[in-house]
């Protein structure tokens, strides 16, 4: 098999970005590695890849967790191993924030507010605006400025954000992030 397939990470694996990836996945005719989900990442890059390369649909949303190591983490060193697979073209990544001790940040392109609002800050766990442009911290962001990734929203934690980012509500942060992730790539228009 010689097929490529899109991929969007999202660097949150906790229960409820489990539960929010699979609906947005849902919604948007893509589909999730739920295998990917775990504090830290439960899978190595060898085995997810596996998995993205079989599923019968994409654009394919795929969770990495470093449940707090510092630098490269297990979720990060998946990562890295799906990032550079030849079958493998990442449209995007989320970057999420969190309360992290290990201080690790990356720069991204935008933010989304828990409000669903767009800026050029970072933006905290809650889905506050930060103080800093263009940067966030997290606990699985350290990767991603040595990675290949055309295009990086930073968002606040998935299926929380003070609840407005919940299943109840749709998850809306985390499905506008996807959906400017497959805007920006060109991927609607490929498709």
């Amino acid at each position: 098999m010689n097929e490529s397939r899109k991929v969007i990470f999202i660097t949150d694996g906790d229960e409820h970005a489990k539960q929010a990836v699979e609906m947005v996945a849902s919604e948007i005719g893509g589909r999730c590695i739920s295998h990917s989900w775990g504090n830290p990442t439960p899978v190595s890059g060898e085995e997810l890849v596996e998995m993205i390369l079989s599923t019968p649909s994409e654009p394919v949303l795929v969770m990495f967790d470093d449940c707090g190591y510092r630098y490269e983490g297990p979720g990060e060193q998946a990562m890295r191993v799906v990032a550079t697979h030849p079958q493998i073209v990442v449209l995007g990544a989320i970057a999420v924030a969190s309360a992290t001790h290990s201080c690790e940040w990356t720069k991204v392109d935008i933010s989304i507010t828990r409000y669903g609002e767009l800026t050029e800050y970072g933006v905290d766990k809650d889905g506050v605006s930060d103080m800093e442009i263009g940067r966030i911290n997290g606990d699985t962001v350290y990767i991603l400025d040595q990675l290949d990734i055309p295009f990086i929203v930073g968002i606040g934690d998935i299926g929380k954000m003070a609840g407005q980012d919940t299943l109840k509500r749709g998850c809306p942060v985390t499905k506008q992030a996807v959906n400017l992730i497959l805007e920006r790539s060109g991927y609607r228009e490929s498709s």
